[in-house]
């Protein structure tokens, strides 16, 4: 674990390395349209396509906010156990680059929509507890592209689209924890419909802000704060702390002078291929962005019956719901986590369960068999069409008996297929199973006689008695084609095993 290396590994005595870490999340919202115009935010679209003359800066145009922006930032930031602010107002934040036409930035400096709260998350089976400095909305910049050799291109469609940028206390100790807390953080915003954040369309990028405290003989060295910008990866999170621990405790070690105050913080990037963080420039303060109250944009009052109504709007929070869901339904810990990433297939699996249907081997079949085939389609569980009542019947069929473990998925694929009942699907499948004595014995008489020798392993008192039972029991579902019931089969099978041995 890099967040707390031995003493001897600094090499003297009594030494020891503590990795601190804040991170800066940018989350982009769920809407149709931008944050200050009325372009549409697509991904897919041609460059340059979904623009107008407000988020191309064009002289003389003026923004005007999305509404629902500021509502989703008004329930992440409750979700987040914010502060949300009375009065929120907009400030441009000034720098040059290619992908920002305007030369600023529209976002909030000193009164951002929701501060002072915490998130609480699971490392290890720990419960940890992450402050949070602020939330705050702004407009994203355009992108620039490296395709052509030669030259830059810059693609303005994702210039103005809402962003939620999170700020953390740095009370990240270690890159397991920031991976874990960046992995909860997504299912929140997700669980809450407040952005798709799909890392690979960027809607989710993460920036961890990390220096050392390195303390020698006593005395306490912090190194230089290091952000390392734009990371798309839970895993690159985790990665890139790694080695900024590893790169800055090395570096103090080689110049003593390397410490906070004394050298400059630093702007780095992420190259996963070669896993380094590469120096860009020195880390700018909030004056060098020469932040001032936007003029064309009126604070936003937030009345405190809207904060109440919204709060009391929220529904029950993933981390919430997967410790009810190991203690109510028995599910676990894998299986809940997989059920409750998505909110909507949580609730279908309520549905399902309240109809009736057994909650663990309910919980197998979403994981194992509906997580596959909507995994395969591109869509979530319930997307699939398939209602709660066929659900549960198939569950209750599984059950009961009436087919095996084998024929669910069969069934579970044509039912997303028609409309048929799984009951009515086993019987013209051929997949219903045989809970009949007189043909399970017969089954078991044709597999012993065809099978000699390893009847005469089954009944002996060898290492190869237990693996030559389970070979006939292969072989006597197979002669049956399936239909047989296992449980039938090795109640039989012993009995026939017991008189071959005179017992």
């Amino acid at each position: 674990m890099v967040g707390a290396r031995k003493p001897e590994a600094v090499g003297g005595v009594g030494d020891s390395v503590r990795t601190v870490v804040g991170l800066e999340i940018h989350v982009q919202l769920g809407t149709l349209t931008k944050l200050f115009c009325g372009c549409e935010v697509r991904t897919d679209a041609p460059p340059n396509s979904c623009v107008c003359e407000v988020c191309l800066g064009h002289p003389g145009s003026l923004p005007m906010l999305n509404r629902e922006a500021l509502e989703l930032s008004i329930r992440a930031g409750l979700a987040l156990n914010c502060e949300i602010a009375p009065v929120t107002r907009w400030d441009r934040k000034s720098y040059f680059y290619p992908d920002l036409p305007k030369s600023y930035q529209i976002s909030q400096f000193d009164h951002p929509v929701a501060e002072n709260g915490f998130f609480e998350f699971e490392v290890g089976g720990e419960t940890k507890r992450v402050r949070i400095r602020r939330a705050h909305l702004e407009e994203d910049a355009g992108k620039n592209v490296h395709d052509t050799p030669g030259c830059t291109l810059v693609d303005l469609n994702r210039a103005g689209t809402p962003l939620l940028e999170i700020v953390t206390e740095p009370d990240i100790e270690t890159p397991e924890a920031a991976y874990a807390f960046c992995t909860e953080l997504q299912r929140l915003m997700v669980h809450l419909g407040i952005s798709e954040a799909s890392m690979q369309k960027g809607q989710m990028r993460f920036e961890p802000n990390v220096n050392v405290v390195i303390t020698r003989d006593g005395v306490e060295y912090k190194t230089p704060i290091s952000e390392v910008k734009n990371i798309n990866s839970f895993r690159f999170v985790r990665d890139a702390i790694a080695f900024e621990t590893s790169r800055q405790t090395d570096a103090w070690e080689a110049d003593n002078g390397y410490v906070l105050g004394e050298k400059p913080n630093e702007n780095r990037g992420w190259n996963s291929d070669r896993g380094v963080s590469d120096f860009q420039r020195s880390k700018e303060g909030a004056e060098d962005y020469r932040y001032f109250p936007d003029p064309d944009l009126l604070p936003i009052e937030i009345p405190s019956n809207v904060v109440a109504r919204f709060r009391d709007d929220l529904p029950e929070l993933p981390v919430a719901m997967r410790k009810r869901f190991l203690v109510e339904y028995g599910l676990s810990a894998s299986d809940a986590e997989t059920i409750v990433s998505c909110r909507a297939t949580a609730a279908l699996f309520e549905r399902v369960v309240s109809l009736g249907a057994a909650a663990d081997v309910c919980g197998k079949q979403f994981v194992n068999v509906w997580a596959s085939l909507a995994n395969a389609r591109d869509v979530t569980i319930g997307e699939l069409g398939v209602s709660a009542e066929r659900i549960a019947e198939l569950v209750t069929i599984t059950v009961g008996g009436m087919i095996n473990k084998s024929a669910v998925s069969k069934i579970a694929e044509a039912m997303v297929d028609g409309d048929a009942s799984p009951t009515a699907l086993a019987e013209t499948m051929g997949l219903l199973q045989v809970r009949d004595t007189g043909a399970t014995e017969a089954w078991v008489d044709k597999a012993l006689s065809q099978n000699e020798e390893a009847v005469g392993e089954a009944i002996s008192v060898s290492k190869k008695a237990k693996a030559a039972t389970g070979f006939l029991r292969g072989q006597i579902m197979k002669l049956s084609e399936g239909k047989a019931d296992p449980k039938m089969v090795g109640e039989v099978l012993e009995g026939k095993l017991r008189e071959l041995r005179g017992e």
